[in-house]
């Protein structure tokens, strides 16, 4: 792997399949998957979208920047990072520095498609229309996940397996 570093982390935006992919991923690499949504699920006992009820974003993402902050510092792991994790530069710096990093890109349509039954997305359950929110935080997130990322896979006519096995072989090159 790319320069002795153990790690791949998964960044992009919700609905890029960072999970699903992040599991196929480490299972071609025998390594550790952990998503650090559901890291923070675990810890509090709460669901994601009860943490932003009940503490904000800002409180929700104080308890991300300590999970990935301790997350990062592991060996061996696949790592799927919450499509805002980018937006915090401390959670940049840690994902940059402790491993490779991989930006699952993917078009508003698809992010449309694949969340639209979620109702466990905050930012969008909140919003009177999901598609302009997805474009929103895509404006501002994009430029932080491509000044991050070491590789850029597009996820959106691929199926889990081919995405999985092209950040493989893409790894391999490095």
């Amino acid at each position: 792997m790319m320069k002795g570093k153990r790690n791949i982390f998964l960044i992009g935006p919700m609905g890029a399949g960072k999970t699903t992919i992040g599991k196929q991923l480490a299972q071609n690499l025998h390594l550790e998957f952990v998503d650090s949504d559901q890291e923070i699920e675990a810890r509090t006992g709460a669901p994601i979208d009860w943490i932003f009820d009940i503490e904000g974003e800002d409180g929700f993402r104080k308890r991300e920047k300590s999970i990935i902050s301790e997350l990062t510092q592991r060996q061996g792991i696949v790592l799927a990072t919450g499509g805002g994790a980018v937006i915090e530069s401390e959670n940049r710096t840690f994902l940059a520095g402790r491993g490779i990093v991989v930006y699952l890109e993917t078009s508003i349509e698809q992010q449309v498609e694949r969340t639209r039954r979620d109702k466990r997305r905050p930012l969008l359950q909140s919003s009177e229309d999901p598609e302009a929110t997805l474009v929103q935080l895509h404006t501002e997130r994009d430029k932080l996940y491509r000044e991050i990322a070491d590789i850029v896979v597009a996820t959106n006519e691929n199926s889990i397996k081919s995405v999985a096995n092209k950040i493989v072989s893409q790894i391999g090159e490095g």
